[in-house]
C-alpha cells in the first residue's frame, strides 16, 4: 500500500506534508523508472506553491537524466491530452484540485494519458529511498513549447458536435487553470462567453467559487439570464454546471442527461455506464428505465476509469464532477465534459433543466475532521452505528461511510426518502465518528 500516494496522487499541506524533498524524490523515481532517459511534460494550476514544486520535480527529473518540458498554467486533462498525443513518457500535474490554496499535490498520467495504477504508484515509492545522479553529459535539459497548449485547445474545439451560436453561457474558473482557456474555446464555439472568478490569481483558488461553491454562479446565471452556467475547480477536472433556472446540476446529472443522448444517438457503449459508490439511487432508477445498466466504482476517478475499461463502456463518473468520456480522453475533463453537455443540450432542442431532469433521493453528507482514518473506519463502535443506521432506514436507503483519499476527513453520506430522517442520521454518525478522536 502506498504510503504518499492517495486516491488522486500525492496532495497535502505545502511545507508539511508535501515539501521540496518529496517531490524531488518523486520526480527522480520517475527518472528511475525511465532508465537515465525519456521525456516528460509538466503543468501546473495557479497556486503560489507551483513554481516551488515544479523546481523541486524537475531538479530530480534531469538529475536521473529524463527530459523535461514545462507547459506552464494548463487543466489537468490537457496534461492528459498531450502526454497521450505527443508521445511523453510521463505527464505530471502540480495542483490540488479542489482544495484550499494551502494545499498542492502531484498527479501522474502514463503515456497513455491514463492516471497511473495503485501498483505503479507503489513501484515510484519504492525508489524514494534511491537517488540518481546521472553522469554530466547525460543530465536531462528543460524546455518550454507552446505549440503543446494550442494542440489541447484545437482538441477541444474539434470535440464539439455543433456551434454554440446564440446561446449565453457563464463560466466559472476557480481562479485556478482554466481561467483562460475554457473562455477562449467557449468564444471559438461562438457562445456568447460571461466570465467570473477567472483570475490566474493562485491565492483564491477555489476560494467561494468553482465546483465546490456554485451558488454565486447561479445567481450570475439567473441574474445576466443565461442558458446555463458551468463552474471548474482549480485543475478543471470537475465540471459542476448550472441550469437556466439556477438550480445545480452534479456529476450524477450529467452523467445522466449524456448517458440517455448517448443511447440516442447509439453512442453507448454496451447501453452501460459508471457511477461510483455515492451515486444517488434516484440516477440508478432513471438510468433503469431507458435500459442503461448502472456499475459503481470505489470513490476515485481512477478507480472509475479502471471499471470502465473493464467492461467497455464509454461513459462514467462521479457525483463531484469528474466525468470521463474515454473515446475521446480517457480521464476526466472539465471544460470537454462541459462543451459536450452544451452541444447535446443545444441539439435535443430543450433547456438544461430539462434535458438533466432526474427525480434524486434526498442526501445527507458530512464530512468530520479526524487524524486516524483507517483506526476510526475500523472501530467496533462505528461499525455498530452504521448497522443500526441502515436498520433504520428499513431498506429505503443507504448508508455510506469512508475515507478520504485526499484528505484527513471521514465522509459520511445517508440516502434515503425522508431528508430529515437522513440529516439526523448523518449527525448521528458524525457524533459517533468525533466520538472516537
Amino acid at each position: 500500500m502506498a504510503i504518499f500516494f492517495g486516491t488522486d496522487g500525492l496532495r497535502g499541506v505545502v511545507g508539511n506534508e508535501l515539501n521540496f524533498d518529496i517531490a524531488f524524490k518523486c520526480g527522480n523515481s520517475m527518472s528511475q523508472r525511465l532508465a537515465c532517459g525519456g521525456k516528460v511534460c509538466i503543468g501546473r494550476d495557479t497556486r503560489q506553491s507551483g513554481d516551488y514544486l515544479f523546481s523541486a520535480l524537475c531538479a530530480g527529473l534531469l538529475a536521473g537524466g529524463a527530459e523535461v518540458v514545462d507547459l506552464g498554467i494548463i487543466p489537468t486533462a490537457a496534461v492528459a491530452y498531450i502526454t497521450k498525443s505527443k508521445g511523453f513518457d510521463y505527464g505530471i500535474v502540480i495542483t490540488a484540485s479542489h482544495n484550499p490554496s494551502e494545499y498542492n499535490g502531484i498527479k501522474i498520467f502514463s503515456k497513455k494519458g491514463e492516471k497511473l495504477s495503485d501498483k505503479e504508484e507503489e513501484a515510484i515509492e519504492r525508489r524514494f529511498i534511491h537517488t540518481l545522479h546521472a553522469p554530466a553529459d547525460k543530465i536531462g535539459q528543460l524546455s518550454q513549447d507552446q505549440s503543446l497548449r494550442k494542440s489541447y485547445e484545437d482538441f477541444l474545439v474539434s470535440s464539439a458536435s455543433c456551434c454554440l451560436n446564440g446561446m449565453k453561457v457563464v463560466l466559472d474558473g476557480s481562479n485556478g487553470a482554466s481561467f483562460d482557456i475554457a473562455p477562449k474555446v467557449f468564444k471559438k464555439l461562438g457562445a456568447k462567453v460571461y466570465k467570473t472568478s477567472c483570475s490566474k490569481e493562485g491565492k483564491h483558488i477555489n476560494e467561494n467559487c468553482g465546483a465546490l461553491h456554485p451558488e454565486k454562479l447561479a445567481e450570475k446565471v439567473v441574474r445576466l439570464g443565461a442558458d446555463m452556467g458551468f463552474a471548474f475547480d482549480g485543475d478543471a477536472d470537475r465540471l459542476i454546471a448550472v441550469d437556466e433556472q439556477g438550480n445545480i446540476v452534479d456529476g450524477d446529472l450529467v452523467i445522466t442527461a449524456l448517458a440517455k443522448s448517448f443511447k440516442s444517438q447509439n453512442i453507448l457503449s454496451h447501453d452501460g455506464v459508471v457511477g461510483t459508490s455515492q451515486t444517488n439511487m434516484g440516477i440508478e432508477i432513471e438510468l433503469k428505465k431507458h435500459g442503461i445498466k448502472l456499475y459503481r466504482a470505489d470513490v476515485g476517478d481512477k478507480y472509475v476509469a479502471a471499471l470502465m475499461n473493464e467492461h467497455g463502456l464509454c461513459l462514467g463518473g462521479e457525483q463531484s464532477g469528474h466525468v470521463i468520456m474515454n473515446k475521446l480522453l480517457p480521464t476526466g475533463d472539465g471544460i470537454l465534459t462541459a462543451i459536450t453537455l452544451a452541444c447535446n443540450c443545444k441539439k435535443s432542442g430543450k433547456l438544461l433543466s430539462e434535458f438533466c431532469e432526474v427525480k434524486l433521493f434526498p442526501q445527507a453528507n458530512i464530512n468530520v475532521i479526524v487524524n486516524d482514518k483507517l483506526r476510526i473506519l475500523g472501530s467496533e463502535k462505528l461499525l455498530s452505528a452504521i448497522t443500526d443506521t441502515q436498520q433504520e432506514l428499513a431498506g429505503l436507503g443507504r448508508v455510506l461511510v469512508r475515507a478520504s483519499g485526499t484528505e484527513p476527513k471521514i465522509r459520511i453520506m445517508v440516502e434515503g426518502e425522508n431528508p430529515a430522517v437522513c440529516q439526523n442520521l448523518a449527525s448521528y454518525l458524525a457524533k459517533v465518528v468525533a466520538s472516537l478522536e
